[in-house]
């Protein structure tokens, strides 16, 4: 697969390095003994939509349901997933909720000076074209086809993407499959990008929800493309450190089934003002009909199409992701993924596996569907 990575900046390193960048690592943490009490501290991303399992896990306390009584869980929110892998290479953090790209990245972290602590991948939080993978435009932009066109127009304009996420992956990807070269790709972050668009200084912007809905339905600028249009597919996980896994095989599936029953309730529909409201109570400055937008709704042509896939295991779907997005981490000249398929022992589904036969489910557990935006009730 041809990588437009090959252009990467110094800014791009940057964030390479940050997914590469090893805190302080203490004595092994430990969780005690099969059936005591726990004590877990726990990296989430009410800010990135594709983790909003996370939200549910936290806002209805699931985890009380299976843990030992007497157990507690702290929610850290992590603003970026290179932050919470960051906080659980210090063993600061257990458990984490992230996106690929910081996922992979964290499975290379008990190889020589990497950082020494071992973190594996137990489940997968969902797939999507449009959760990480959204093009947005100036609002002055001419109208478009369809989402290709939209992307052929960036030939020769100024585009920006936080370098090193998903949004930056599928950027590259997509102007790799146009055949098009911006005339300046910029590193920035959300907040950034949206001050640029405000100021007129930007023509396009890769960015993941619920921000793109946030920018979109504040009228800054307009949804051009997704990968919908490219079909390039980008995913949550979720993330625990080896420790915990070989200590407390007990937690580890305690939790697993709180993750399942959020998995779950996302996927029922009649749950989405609850969704919303409970997003609303965990992120700021960010209004419940925005939230519910990135996960429920949008305009045509959206509507109809899959916002989020529900899938929770390894599904074959799954599996080519992360051997893409592996692929694309070993591409940049600091190799975040030190090898270019992602490493079998990773990737520890076995606890996420029995769990669906136990309950007798099958993979997906759903998918949610984009639906009009009059669907919303305040």
């Amino acid at each position: 697969m041809k990588l437009f990575a090959k252009s990467v900046t110094s800014a791009a390193l940057a964030s390479a390095a940050m997914l590469l960048a090893s805190a302080p690592s203490s004595a092994d943490v430990q969780f005690g003994k099969a059936g005591e009490p726990v004590n877990l501290v726990v990296g989430y991303q009410p800010y990135y939509t594709g983790s909003w399992s996370g939200i549910v896990v936290n806002g209805k306390e699931l985890w009380k349901k299976y843990l030992p009584e007497g157990s507690t869980a702290d929610f850290q929110v992590g603003l970026q997933g290179a932050v919470i892998v960051n906080a659980m290479t210090g063993e600061k953090q257990h458990i984490g909720y992230v996106g690929d790209m910081p996922a992979i990245a964290a499975t290379f972290r008990n190889l020589p000076n990497r950082g020494g602590t071992d973190i594996r991948i137990v489940s997968t939080l969902g797939t999507s074209k449009q959760q990480c993978n959204i093009f947005l435009v100036r609002n002055d932009a001419p109208e478009f086809k369809s989402g290709t066109d939209a992307v052929k127009w960036m030939d020769g304009k100024t585009i920006s993407a936080p370098f090193g996420a998903c949004t930056d992956r599928f950027a590259r990807r997509a102007f790799d499959i146009t055949g098009i070269k911006p005339k300046r790709y910029l590193n920035q972050s959300i907040e950034v990008i949206t001050t640029n668009f405000t100021a007129k200084k930007l023509d396009a912007a890769a960015i993941w929800e619920p921000t793109a809905s946030k920018i979109e339905l504040k009228g800054i600028a307009r949804r051009v493309a997704s990968g919908e249009d490219f079909d390039i597919v980008d995913g949550g996980f979720m993330v625990m450190l080896n420790d915990l896994i070989q200590q407390r095989p007990d937690v580890v599936k305690g939790w697993l089934n709180a993750e399942l029953d959020a998995q779950l309730f996302l996927a029922d529909l009649n749950n989405a003002d609850a969704v919303s409201k409970m997003a609303e109570q965990q992120t700021e400055q960010i209004d419940r009909k925005i939230l519910w937008a990135a996960l429920y709704g949008g305009a045509e042509p959206q509507v109809g199409q899959t916002k989020i896939r529900l899938d929770f295991v390894a599904t074959d779907r799954v599996k080519k992701l992360l051997d893409d997005a592996t692929a694309y981490l070993y591409s940049l000249p600091q190799k975040p993924a030190a090898e270019e398929k992602i490493r079998p022992d990773a990737m520890q589904f076995q606890f996420a596996e029995e769990l669906m036969k136990e309950r007798g489910l099958s993979a997906p557990l759903g998918e949610i569907k984009t639906r009009p935006m009059s669907d919303f009730k305040q």
